[in-house]
């Protein structure tokens, strides 16, 4: 029996590592895909999937995954992006948390895998919440990248990853960095946010040093160098645009 969970995944463009996440919650009652676009085999690959489609015009990154989530029809969401995919081990410890109740919302680790393989299990994971509750749950769309839900009720954390294939390769990162830092930077410059002369010289080789180090990416050899240098660079891109922002509409 599936489980009574709704997935629900904003998509444009994701043919490379969409069957992927589709064929990982084939356990799940109901899968809606809220497509804005795709010229590519997005919509082929969903509806070989069973995948309930939507077609809806780009609203930005909050505001579509809380259209996309307005759709579905459990209580329990699943929200993933288009390469991102789950294991058995999340589903049934998913099973497990529904049949006793025990939270709201739900955060385990994100597994990037980058040039083919993922970081050395030294290397410190990102974590990410995206199975809650609908009723308990809100996207804020004054975040215009990095969206997650906003939950009123209980949090737990379980010791399992999910595994994201959106950070593949050094192209990939660099397209997304330079479209995320851009929609940040503007989203601070709205807020009325200034920059820092200060962060401007200093946010790069401290970044470094916290990726590189602290969040222990030494032990993933050269890919965990790169992708330090690439976090830097992000954190950096991000303030140089929001100064930018400023430069551009002086009075």
């Amino acid at each position: 029996m599936k489980l009574p969970i709704s997935v629900f995944i904003i998509t444009k463009n994701e043919e490379k590592h969409l069957a992927k996440t589709l064929a990982s919650v084939q356990d799940m009652d109901e899968i809606i895909l809220v497509d804005s676009g795709s010229t590519d085999k997005t919509l082929e690959i969903a509806k070989a999937y069973g995948a309930s489609i939507h077609h809806h015009d780009w609203m930005g990154y909050a505001k579509q995954k809380q259209y996309a989530m307005s759709l579905c029809k459990h209580e329990w969401v699943l929200n993933l992006d288009g390469d991102e995919a789950i294991n058995p081990e999340l589903v049934a410890a998913f099973r497990d948390i529904m049949t006793q109740d025990k939270a709201d919302s739900v955060r385990f680790w994100r597994n990037d895998i980058f040039i083919g393989k993922p970081l050395s299990r030294f290397s410190k994971k990102a974590n990410n919440h995206r199975f809650y509750k609908k009723s308990k749950s809100h996207f804020d769309d004054s975040r215009m990248a990095h969206e997650s839900a906003s939950v009123d009720g209980k949090e737990i954390f379980i010791n399992h990853a999910f595994d994201h294939y959106g950070y593949d390769s050094i192209s990939a990162i660099t397209t997304k960095n330079n479209t995320y830092s851009t929609l940040k930077a503007n989203e601070k410059f709205v807020k009325g946010k200034r920059y820092s002369l200060a962060k401007l010289l200093l946010v790069f080789p401290l970044v470094f040093l916290k990726e590189y180090l602290l969040q222990r990416k030494i032990f993933s050899g050269k890919r965990g160098f790169i992708l330090s240098v690439m976090e830097a660079y992000y954190a950096f891109l991000k303030e140089a645009k929001l100064y930018e922002f400023h430069e551009n509409n002086k009075p």
